[in-house]
């Protein structure tokens, strides 16, 4: 007995949940945990964005950096300075003559102890050159591909935006879908930028009429303030800190009640901020994001401690956005935007409408036809129907699924397949009426010799979601989800719900089974 109180409160609480999403104006009445799905893109509107890696550029970028370790290494005179002449990069080949016969193998083993198996290191009489393969190209790309990604969630979850869906997509893109947002326009602006930060210091020598001419010392860059792009500023090329190390970054107001953003270093960055703010008192030092310089305050005292603080003019939500992006982390290459799609509100709600309609009408069809071959039976599976409806509407929303159009098309298929859950028993019910059991007897009989078939098929349809869910993407997802959660309530009610009714509607009565004509 207790066995069937547990199932009939488990079917009860599975119901319950899916309340907040049938009727939505009761989701106040019920705990946080219990709220209403959440709608897809197709469903509730909103923006769509197709991201591409910019892989030409971080490889530019990956040859430029692998450029200055190559020449870092053979001029460490920790170790001893291998003369060398010729370094050069050409289309990400990065090659350089050993002067000496006897260094090249030197060269080659220090080359390797620094960069590992990152490149591949080849040699042809003194000349060595460095490339990547097209394997460690590939596995750069993936690996930038998935924190892309993470930043990418990151991002548009510090603005609040609800239900995101991001996921890579051929290789080097990834979708993005953003239910309910009607103007994409800011979240494509922080998606793109790629944050990455910087601290240099600044040239003081540079004379006006260097600067005027636009050709910079060696070392030195010419970079544009963000406010005035027209303004340059002459900074050392050397990064003294960079915005890896940075921990966290907040908007705030500074004494002047100016928005101002503040940044937390590591240990690491806080070493080498104390260390950079203390050695270069009353000299300036630049803030660079993404090439443009933020600000370029003097430092006027040491500052230990990892914390620092960034003006520049910024309104309140310049501040905001900055501080998401610098907290967020720097894309590991550009994101460029190649396809961007509006769904309307106005459409979403026209597709849950006809959703709902060919739902209803499908859901009337199967339970008019069950009652009319299995007449008491048939009603009692209509209502296990209905809670096995509610319950993966219940259950979804208490997972976080979010439903779309092919997810509703998942909910019809499973209602169709848990009608055929309940046939198998009846039927086998109707075999042992006709071999001469009793009712009672017959019904016992028939769940337990048709469980196994009905396991059977509902554990291939759940081994094609698992499939669908793991390989398929977008749309496809959608629908393996709901099927998944719909053959786990279509066991619940159709094996063991069905059952309890059943049994409590022929309990020590010996009724006749009407749906059996011998």
């Amino acid at each position: 007995m207790l066995k069937k109180l547990l199932i009939v409160f488990v079917a009860i609480f599975g119901v319950l949940l899916s309340v907040p999403t049938m009727f939505p104006n009761t989701a106040k009445y019920f705990p946080s945990f219990m709220h209403p799905i959440s709608l897809g893109l197709d469903l509730k509107g909103g923006a769509q964005l197709l991201l591409e890696v910019d892989t030409k550029t971080m490889f530019d970028e990956k040859s430029v950096q692998l450029y200055d370790e190559v020449r870092s290494a053979m001029i460490d005179r920790s170790k001893g300075m291998i003369r060398f002449s010729g370094l050069k990069n050409v289309d990400g080949v990065v090659s350089l003559v050993v002067r000496e016969d006897d260094e090249v193998s030197k060269a080659k083993g220090r080359l390797k102890s620094v960069l590992g198996d990152t490149v591949d290191i080849s040699s042809s009489g003194n000349t060595i050159t460095l490339s990547y393969s097209e394997k460690q190209k590939e596995e750069m790309i993936q690996d930038a591909l998935a924190r892309s990604i993470e930043i990418v969630r990151r991002r548009i979850d510090a603005l609040g935006t609800k239900e995101p869906s991001i996921q890579s997509q051929g290789g080097k893109y990834i979708m993005v879908q953003l239910p309910g947002v009607d103007n994409p326009e800011h979240i494509k602006e922080l998606i793109g930028k790629t944050a990455k930060m910087t601290f240099h210091l600044v040239n003081e020598n540079v004379t006006p009429e260097q600067l005027a001419s636009g050709v910079a010392p060696a070392g030195t860059e010419f970079l544009p303030y963000m406010e005035s792009p027209w303004s340059r500023v002459p900074v050392y090329s050397r990064i003294e800190v960079s915005g890896e190390s940075l921990k966290d970054s907040q908007a705030d107001f500074d004494q002047n009640n100016m928005p101002v953003v503040t940044t937390v270093f590591d240990a690491t960055g806080a070493r080498r901020f104390a260390k950079l703010t203390t050695e270069h008192v009353n000299e300036r030092f630049a803030i660079v994001l993404d090439g443009q310089v933020l600000s370029a305050p003097t430092i006027r005292e040491p500052i230990p401690g990892g914390r620092g603080q960034i003006s520049g003019g910024f309104t309140l939500q310049g501040a905001k956005d900055l501080a998401v992006l610098l907290r967020s982390g720097a894309l590991p290459a550009p994101l460029q935007v190649i396809e961007e799609r509006t769904v309307g509100a106005g459409l979403g709600a026209d597709t849950i409408a006809q959703g709902k309609v060919g739902s209803l009408v499908g859901v009337a069809l199967i339970m008019l036809f069950m009652i009319i071959v299995y007449r008491v039976f048939g009603f009692i599976a209509d209502i296990v129907l209905l809670v096995n409806l509610a319950m993966i509407i219940g259950v979804s929303a208490l997972m976080g699924a979010t439903l779309t159009l092919p997810g509703i098309a998942g909910i019809v298929l499973t209602l169709g397949m848990a009608v055929d859950a309940n046939i198998l028993p009846f039927e086998r019910i109707r075999d042992e009426i006709r071999s001469g059991s009793t009712p009672l007897r017959a019904v016992d009989s028939g769940f337990n010799r048709s469980m196994k078939t009905v396991l059977d098929g509902e554990l291939t349809n759940l081994i094609c979601a698992l499939i669908l869910f793991q390989f398929g993407a977008g749309p496809i997802r959608g629908f393996a989800v709901t099927l998944s959660i719909g053959v786990i309530t279509t066991l619940f009610t159709c094996i063991w719900l069905s059952r309890v009714l059943i049994d409590w509607y022929m309990r020590g009565k010996n009724k006749k089974i009407g749906y059996v004509k011998k």
